[in-house]
């Protein structure tokens, strides 16, 4: 299993992004998709969670990011509008394919990762 990860890029601060991740061949069944983010020199953190009846964000992301997601195509998708220069990162997509409770904001919580993808927002 494979997940890609697309959509980063070089954009100014307030500007926007889509970013998308998607099984890499035939989908598979998914009881959710994540994005986190890594900062050189920081740990990696949780973005947003699509879980099929729910999205959740961080708080450093509420009202400006914005997750969505086809399970069943496995694919995952994060809008990120007024970007700030402090979201620059390299973005993980994520996926977990065990039913049950899970804490999704921790990466642990996740099975399948994809490659990531880069985010610079200039100031």
């Amino acid at each position: 299993v494979q997940l890609q990860a697309s959509g980063g890029g070089l954009v100014p601060a307030g500007g926007s992004l889509r970013l998308a991740c998607a099984a890499a061949g035939r989908p598979f069944d998914t009881y959710a998709m994540a994005w986190f983010r890594r900062a050189p020199g920081k740990e990696r953190e949780f973005v947003a969670v699509d879980k099929w009846d729910r999205h959740e964000h961080a708080d450093s992301v509420k009202g400006r990011f914005s997750v969505s997601g086809d399970n069943a195509k496995s694919t995952v998708w994060l809008q990120m509008n007024s970007l700030r220069p402090e979201d620059s990162a390299t973005y993980y997509c994520a996926a977990r394919t065990v039913p049950g409770n899970f804490d999704f904001s921790q990466p642990t919580g996740y099975n399948y990762w994809g490659q990531g993808t880069l985010v610079t927002v200039s100031s």
